[in-house]
């Protein structure tokens, strides 16, 4: 337990140079983009006039360092800073959008698990055989497939030739729970078919390494049955390993969701980073890119956590 609580504190602890690293990466990139930020508010009919005095009432004709460190102290309040496009709070638009895309995410982690479990427990039950080869070659089409070229096909195919799914938009569950899995099925397939059958060929090697070893020869021996040697012994000490790589595979997902949810037309952060992006928004891009930053190492420490927990050594300190 003091291991645990020792790592989490240690990461909480690096969050703040790593998010502070990161809004001033955005901020630097967001002033080199050429797009004049009162002009793509205020159009390109605004007079001179005009431009001055939107840059002044948002303070961008304060120097650079000035209007960062600004962010950063709003930011430590929960303050994001005001919109320049939409000139509304961006804490407010991060709040209606971040629980679509954690919904999405989510939704997407589960059916990439699903996904990894069955092909790779699948391909390592019958290694070296003909339901291993075939497991094989759809996991390596599915790891070469991007996501956004699955979401085209998808629509494609389930929306347009078939009328079965919504090729867009998004439908609250408190509205409609039937309407709000169809907006999302399509979306989750796309992000999960490629880090679930990656997630597949790791859980398949570390079944396989688990299954060559002596406990397991000796517990078929002993006449246990192959369900119960590998559903709590096999199964379980197979998937310390893939734990580790599920972090950085989520943070994967969490930035495939912003291509996937323009593409799907979804009110979720990757539509308020593409607009703050299109229009020079810098308050909107740092407050969002901070926001899944966030999420990102939060998601990481988590499982971090449940390595701990499902590994008896480092539970040990050994």
């Amino acid at each position: 337990m003091l291991q645990v609580l020792g790592m989490v504190v240690r990461r909480l602890l690096t969050l703040i140079p790593l998010l502070l690293g990161i809004a001033l990466f955005v901020f630097v990139i967001m002033r080199l983009s050429p797009v004049n930020s009162a002009v793509a508010a205020l159009g390109d009919n605004a007079s001179s006039a005009q431009i001055q005095q939107f840059e002044h009432e948002h303070g961008l004709d304060k120097p650079a360092p000035v209007q960062f460190v600004t962010f950063v102290k709003d930011a430590v309040t929960g303050d994001l800073g005001t919109t320049i496009s939409l000139d509304k709070s961006v804490s407010g638009l991060v709040g209606e959008a971040l629980p679509l895309t954690l919904q999405l995410t989510l939704i997407g982690v589960a059916l990439a698990l699903v996904i990894a479990l069955v092909l790779g427990i699948t391909a390592a039950l019958f290694r070296d055989r003909w339901p291993d080869q075939l497991i094989r070659v759809v996991s390596m089409a599915g790891i070469s497939i991007p996501s956004f070229w699955l979401a085209l096909l998808l629509i494609q195919q389930l929306s347009i030739s078939w009328g079965w799914l919504p090729n867009a938009g998004y439908t609250n569950p408190a509205d409609s729970f039937t309407g709000f899995l169809k907006s999302m099925a399509m979306p989750a397939i796309a992000l999960a078919v490629p880090v679930g059958c990656s997630l597949a060929r790791i859980v398949r090697t570390a079944m396989v390494e688990e299954l060559d070893k002596d406990y397991v020869r000796t517990a078929y021996g002993s006449g246990l049955p192959p369900r119960v040697v590998v559903g709590r012994n096999v199964l379980r000490n197979a998937l310390v390993n893939p734990l580790t790589v599920l972090g950085l595979r989520v943070g994967y997902l969490i930035g495939g969701t912003i291509i996937i949810e323009a593409i799907f037309q979804m009110p979720g952060m990757g539509t308020l980073v593409m607009q703050a992006v299109q229009t020079n928004d810098t308050a909107l891009a740092q407050g969002t890119i901070l926001v899944i930053a966030a999420c990102f190492v939060v998601v990481n420490l988590v499982v971090d956590v449940l390595y701990l927990i499902a590994n008896p050594r480092l539970r040990g300190g050994h």
